[in-house]
């Protein structure tokens, strides 16, 4: 995987980046310590995404602070999650920030282009679940790459499942997102060529338990390739996309 370290060095070997300016990005502080946070600034060097804010529990200055330190040391965009919409309006005052309610996700700074190695599609089983889809739709695309959605594809229609079998067998990785029994995630593991993340989401009758009984079904599924993130983790779905999605060959 192409690393933030891997792109300074290649910069130096390329005459684009100086060995001055390289070594200055390579010797940053680890971390910015604000009293209240201690912001990691070397985390994109080692994993290859920046840091990313979970804004709830957080105030609105304090998620200000994190969002002015991770900029000046050139890290972008931020995505802050769980962001309630009187935070994103203050941060709005501040800073350029594209923000969606729904999924209560918010990102800072441009995006970058696409720069995986295919697509990752992001499937629902009903319109319920398009919240938790999104945040991992756009966390996904704020990772740099492509999102294809497919919205309202639960088994009780099958039907509209299969319609989509293209990008489906397309894809590089799958997030499947799903309440009530959480089948969807099991039929697209059962059809897919790629890894297949479920999301259990918290949509359902009394007997669904806020979400326990889709992360049951979908921790015993017999199809094979299917892993499951945490109840309404949208965000956890979409990175772990990402990364599988920006995984190459190496000799």
């Amino acid at each position: 995987m192409n690393s933030e370290a891997r792109r300074v060095l290649e910069g130096v070997r390329a005459g684009e980046v100086s060995v001055d300016e390289a070594l200055l990005k390579l010797k940053t502080a680890p971390f910015d310590d604000l009293g209240y946070a201690k912001v990691d600034l070397h985390r994109k060097a080692r994993q290859g995404a920046a840091e990313v804010i979970f804004g709830e529990g957080k105030t609105a200055p304090q998620i200000e602070g994190i969002v002015a330190s991770m900029q000046a040391a050139g890290q972008g965009p931020v995505i802050v999650t769980r962001l309630d919409a009187e935070k994103a309006a203050y941060l709005g005052e501040r800073f350029d920030i594209t923000y969606s309610e729904a999924a209560r996700l918010a990102t800072v700074g441009s995006l970058p282009e696409p720069s995986g190695i295919g697509r990752i599609v992001i499937a629902t089983g009903g319109t319920s679940d398009i919240p938790v889809a999104e945040e991992a739709a756009l966390t996904a695309r704020a990772l740099g790459n492509e999102v294809v959605r497919l919205y309202d594809v639960g088994v009780s229609g099958i039907h509209r499942t299969l319609s989509h079998m293209d990008e489906l067998m397309q894809a590089t990785a799958i997030v499947a997102v799903a309440g009530m029994e959480g089948a969807l995630a099991s039929v697209i593991g059962g059809l897919a060529d790629c890894p297949v993340i479920a999301v259990p989401t918290s949509v359902g009758y009394g007997a669904s338990f806020g979400g326990l009984s889709a992360l049951l079904s979908m921790l015993n599924s017999c199809a094979s390739g299917v892993s499951v993130v945490n109840i309404d983790n949208g965000f956890g779905a979409g990175y772990l996309a990402s990364m599988i999605n920006h995984v190459e060959a190496r000799s």
